[in-house]
């Protein structure tokens, strides 16, 4: 297995980084524009795996629908193929089909879709088998699972003769995720209106409308970034490029986690600089609405010795790996740890005692978060990575961008 060694940096950098586009509006994108019938120019496309593999499969008209390991790819296109009537199997990797995909597969069997589970009930692969609308115009879902099913409904929801009503239950996750699919959707000509304290959103049957769209840069992407300012020399500072002061993406929420941490983040015009700042004693924070920081958040606390609570991650052990599991498990390596406190809705971040030693290893356990969220360990320490190419699902270039601030090479013994 492919190895990566990160020598430690010593001494302040200042670089800028052109950061890849957004996967999470780039595929949100390719649906709506494939229900708008495919003729717009979308403009900034991601590189990542998942964007590519669902312009792939959105270009491919075989029996079978192959989306990898990637999760928004598998929920929009089950959905998108099957309001169509088209006969698919959607398949993936062995760890996609341990993923839950049975709210959105219910919800879909009740618009009309014929579905049916090949293997284990709950879990693809699936058979796709038509669709015959039920003449159902309202549609309650869980709001606490995973917003990618109540994306992929909303989406398709102006296709259907009368439109749709949907009606959540429970705690609201990722809220910001569902309303960037609504602002979406509503630069493709939908007309949505979405009620969060009543938790209804309303969706009338009205075409899409071909729409040129420009995808921003990534924020999720933006994260490490921060923590290699976090943790690297005084005087460290980068400037991140294509991201928006206004953004969709409910992962711009590293702007005001960081203050806590020790980054400032200030506008320029063309993105954000990255600044280092006095770290404050403590936080807490509820990262219902963007869980895929807590992996970065959980090392920067952790090797800053900032005592950090966090609340909103049960999500995370139902991604890409356990990835509640992973975290514990790798900062353990240096001292610390994520302590479930009580129930399983609130944990502690474990502070480091001595930081990282040389040529500690970071498993990544097939999940490219995991190994971008523990690189940032190279401001303190030379740090080996194993199995660095996972990058490719979100961020293929992030090992090359890295190297304008430090030096990677393979270690001697891989």
């Amino acid at each position: 297995m492919k190895k990566l060694l990160l020598h430690r940096v010593t001494r302040p950098f200042q670089t800028e980084i052109q950061l890849p586009a957004s996967k999470s509006e780039s595929n949100r994108a390719l649906i709506l524009n494939a229900l708008a019938g495919g003729k717009a120019t979308l403009t900034n496309l991601s590189e990542a795996r998942d964007t590519q593999t669902m312009l792939r499969l959105l270009q491919a008209d075989g029996p079978v629908a192959d989306v990898l390991d990637a999760g928004t790819t598998m929920r929009f296109l089950t959905a998108l193929y099957a309001s169509a009537g088209r006969q698919k199997t959607m398949t993936g990797t062995p760890r996609m089909q341990e993923r839950p995909i049975g709210i959105l597969v219910d919800a879909l069997r009740e618009l009309g879709a014929d579905i049916a589970y090949e293997k284990n009930e709950g879990y693809p692969p699936l058979a796709l088998n038509g669709f015959s609308y039920s003449g159902k115009k309202e549609l309650t879902m869980r709001g606490d699972v995973s917003s990618q099913f109540i994306s992929a409904v909303l989406m398709i929801a102006p296709t259907l003769p009368e439109g749709l009503t949907l009606h959540l239950t429970g705690a609201l996750g990722s809220i910001p995720y569902i309303e960037m699919t609504i602002q979406q959707m509503r630069m493709f000509g939908a007309d949505v209106s979405a009620d969060w304290d009543s938790r209804r959103i309303v969706v009338a049957s009205k075409p899409y409308a071909a729409t040129d769209f420009a995808v921003e840069s990534d924020w999720s992407g933006a994260s490490y970034w921060y923590s290699f300012v976090a943790l690297g020399p005084e005087g460290s500072e980068v400037e991140l490029l294509g991201l928006k002061e206004n953004s969709l993406q409910g992962d711009a929420a590293i702007v005001d986690i960081m203050r806590h941490l020790g980054v400032e983040s200030t506008f320029t015009g063309r993105g954000f600089l990255l600044t280092k700042i006095p770290v404050k004693e403590a936080f807490e924070w509820d990262f219902t609405h963007c869980p895929d920081l807590a992996q970065t958040i959980s090392v920067i606390a952790a090797i800053k010795q900032v005592p950090a609570f966090f609340t909103g991650i049960e999500s995370l052990k139902v991604k890409e790996t356990d990835r509640v599991l992973a975290i514990q498990q790798e900062l353990r390596k240096f001292g610390a740890d994520l302590v479930e406190i009580v129930t399983n809705d609130r944990y502690q971040i474990k502070v480091s005692a001595d930081g990282p030693q040389a040529g500690t290893e970071i498993d990544t356990y097939d999940d490219h978060r995991m190994a971008m969220a523990f690189a940032p360990l190279a401001m303190l320490a030379d740090t080996v990575i194993e199995n660095p190419d996972v990058v490719v699902k979100s961020y293929p270039r992030f090992w090359e961008d890295l190297g304008k601030i430090l030096v990677i090479d393979e270690p001697a013994h891989a």
